[in-house]
């Protein structure tokens, strides 16, 4: 365990985390920044994520040495009970230590971000549809288990009530970072409910997970490169959330990028959250294919390519199956439910 707190000390650099948090405790007991509300924000937002690092990090060593004089008195005493308590309390610091490291995987410059998931229906028809609700349903759990900010900018239905595509936004500490590894192609195998033979059906959906970019020098947007589409928002079964043609549908010509946003009932907004998913998905791919230059791989034919399946989830079988981590669960309900950290946890861990 001290071998750990030793680690832990080069990893966060304690020394390094005091000196930024004196920093910015000093520009925000500067009145000329008083007035700047975005900067106060920030610096607080700053300001609480390195006081938690270092909090947890003295509490631990502060607690390492405390289980230290148990262990002493324990010895004097010769009370083997004391014992049992200094177990118990090292245990719990092993689970601060391994989130600690965790979080330190977190490296990536984008991790910190806010982001969006999409989530897009492949082959296998209505029941391919009907996979892509259970998947939109997982992370929505999944993001309520994080206590992240969720905002479903659009869902596109199907007539039986699956959905064919859908974007929801993700807010909350590095919810980037932990759903990057997310991106592929998840595979469904099961006995299929639409059909009247009970067939075993494989179906596929698409999941893409990118950064929110608010503004980026490097992406000019001109207004002649869009084609704008407007039209009435509507929900599961065709019924319309409002009678105006607030939802929009733009696609971005030169890259043939297309995003829709029906959260808003104000036209204005749903364009500006849609402007501003181009603006991720430019940068996105950009990224990607600077990534995958090397490969000569391209970002638009890796992302309709349906054998790239991340993950299996046979619910016939009981099971799911990570294609990259060889990670598996029989508990398939439970994952379904949003239970999914421990395979994004394994992902990360191996650097995907």
């Amino acid at each position: 365990m001290l071998l750990n707190l030793k680690k832990l000390r080069n990893i966060f650099k304690l020394t390094k985390y005091q000196e930024k948090s004196k920093e910015i405790n000093k520009k925000l007991e500067n009145k000329k920044n008083w007035k700047k509300i975005n900067l106060i924000t920030n610096l607080n937002k700053k300001k609480k994520y390195i006081n938690k690092k270092m909090n947890l990090l003295i509490s631990i060593k502060n607690e390492l040495k405390e289980n230290k004089n148990l262990l002493n008195l324990s010895h004097e005493l010769n009370d083997l009970s004391i014992l049992h308590e200094i177990k118990k309390n090292l245990s719990k610091i092993k689970n601060q230590i391994e989130n600690l490291n965790f979080y330190n995987m977190f490296k990536k410059e984008y991790d910190k971000k806010n982001c969006y998931i999409e989530i897009q229906s492949g082959s296998g028809g209505i029941e391919a549809q009907d996979w892509s609700k259970m998947l939109f349903k997982m992370y929505l759990k999944w993001a309520q288990k994080k206590n992240f900010n969720t905002k479903i900018i659009s869902v596109l239905y199907d007539e039986f009530n699956g959905i064919r595509s859908a974007t929801i936004q993700i807010k909350g500490q590095y919810s980037f970072g932990w759903l990057r590894t997310e991106s592929g192609i998840h595979r469904l195998i099961r006995k299929s409910p639409f059909n009247t033979g009970n067939k075993r059906h494989t179906s596929f959906s698409s999941i893409f997970v990118y950064p929110i970019i608010k503004k980026n020098k490097k992406i000019n947007i001109k207004k002649s490169d869009l084609k704008i589409d407007v039209y009435k928002a509507s929900g599961a079964g065709g019924q319309h959330v409002n009678k105006t043609e607030s939802a929009v549908r733009i696609k971005h010509i030169p890259t043939g990028i297309i995003v829709k946003c029906q959260n808003n009932r104000s036209q204005h907004k749903n364009k500006k959250y849609a402007i501003q998913q181009i603006i991720s998905k430019i940068f996105t791919m950009q990224l990607k294919n600077q990534a995958l230059k090397k490969k000569e791989i391209d970002f638009k034919k890796l992302e309709i390519n349906w054998g790239n399946q991340i993950r299996s989830y046979i619910l016939d079988d009981s099971r799911i199956k990570d294609e990259r981590t060889k990670l598996e669960t029989r508990n398939t309900q439970k994952f379904l439910n949003g239970n999914i950290n421990k395979f994004i946890k394994k992902s990360l861990k191996l650097g995907l």
